[in-house]
């Protein structure tokens, strides 16, 4: 990634990542015409890697996961899940190349692994690491004064329980680290260092079984508490909010008969960070600060901005139902063997304008499952920053070797 970034200055700095970001999850147009919109009001967090769908099984399903049936895949989902995985442990790898239409060496890594105590827990655990190439930084005179390349992890640790023969309740920690500069301050002596987070999932689900006629079939629903955390910042003035999220999804599986197997899925999510306010034009206060105009002030606290964000939109209500993604999936399986996969995910377009298809294909062999995903950029394919996305997963599930 062979950036210039011109004098250091923490507003500038924080634009310009911001916007490097925000690119790494549209998948419609151009994100500053984004912004330019007439209603158009993105809602912008730190770290927003964590909002990439890292697996390939959910990748191909329109980035739904939360009450898909359970794999290791579940540890980024909702890890509750882990307490009705069929095998005692197993492990995932993916590897992603991002936004190779715009940058050659921008990668997402992520790995992960769970382990059932008995029959009622599981443990898991993950790591994503994002790298965002080489940068080279320049002063105000265009001199160079250094490079870097910028990346971020975050660390899972979850605990999962049942709570009965269908419902499991699932506790995750996550120690999130973003290094955009290699400490590297620039003007004024000001002090730039790597931000630092923690954050908790709670997350749920429950399963049962129905009969539809004659065929067998079964049904989830799950939620997921994401990234409830402490703000993060790279400059000690300057704190933002990390992608709290709010997660409800629902599937049903037709088992039409002892080779073929159809699963629905859909997804809702909310992020659960203030929306930016209107502001009135050429008017302040006796701080300087803007006179707010619709909706409410950012600078608040993690809870209240839980709460705040789902009544503070300057449009009102339907704003906020236009701050609800949709993703939805269908995955059909042929002997436990062979998975084709398709799906869809809608973002409004004043919201971020993410509107893509995807799809992919699944090969599951006694302990190994190989699965692929595509993206495909609904509307305007040729302006997308995310075409010929695509994510390449490796999973492992180890039978009792007792």
């Amino acid at each position: 990634m062979q950036c210039k970034i011109y004098g250091m200055k923490r507003r500038f700095f924080l634009t310009t990542t911001a916007l490097v970001c925000a690119l790494g999850v549209s998948a419609q147009g151009n994100y500053e015409e984004t912004l330019g919109q007439s209603g158009a009001n993105v809602i912008n967090t730190a770290v927003p890697f964590l909002r990439i769908a890292p697996d390939s099984r959910s990748g191909a399903m329109g980035d739904a996961g939360i009450a898909l049936s359970p794999d290791a895949y579940a540890q980024i989902w909702n890890s509750s899940k882990l307490a009705f995985v069929e095998n005692p442990y197993g492990l995932s790898i993916t590897y992603v190349p991002w936004l190779r239409q715009l940058i050659n060496d921008m990668n997402l890594a992520y790995v992960s692994g769970y382990y059932q105590l008995d029959k009622l827990q599981a443990v898991g655990a993950s790591l994503r690491y994002f790298t965002m190439g080489n940068v080279t930084f320049y002063d105000n005179n265009g001199q160079q004064f250094g490079n870097y390349s910028p990346h971020e992890l975050a660390l899972d640790l979850s605990y999962n329980r049942k709570l009965s023969d269908n419902f499991a309740l699932g506790l995750a920690g996550r120690f999130i680290y973003s290094n955009l500069t290699g400490g590297q301050g620039g003007q004024d002596n000001e002090q730039v260092e790597a931000g630092k987070s923690f954050a908790v999932d709670i997350n749920g689900y429950y399963t049962d079984k129905i009969q539809l006629s004659e065929y067998d079939c079964d049904w989830a629903v799950g939620f997921n508490i994401s990234n409830l955390g402490a703000k993060l910042g790279y400059t000690a003035e300057t704190k933002n909010f990390i992608p709290t999220n709010l997660g409800i999804g629902g599937s049903f599986t037709m088992n039409v008969d002892k080779y073929n197997k159809v699963t629905a899925t859909v997804d809702f999510n909310k992020l659960l960070v203030p929306t930016p306010p209107e502001y009135y034009e050429d008017s302040t206060d006796a701080n300087g600060y803007k006179v707010i105009r619709a909706g409410k002030s950012e600078d608040v606290g993690i809870i209240q901005g839980m709460f705040q964000s789902f009544g503070d939109a300057p449009g009102g209500f339907k704003e906020e139902m236009n701050e609800v993604t949709a993703s939805v999936g269908l995955e059909y399986w042929y002997a436990d063997q062979f998975a084709a996969r398709l799906g869809y995910f809608h973002e409004n377009e004043n919201k971020g304008n993410r509107k893509y298809f995807t799809a992919g294909i699944g090969l599951k062999m006694k302990v190994l499952g190989l699965d692929f995903s595509y993206l495909i950029p609904a509307g305007n394919f040729s302006n997308s920053p995310l075409k010929n996305t695509w994510r390449f997963s490796l999973i492992v599930s180890f039978e009792d070797l007792n």
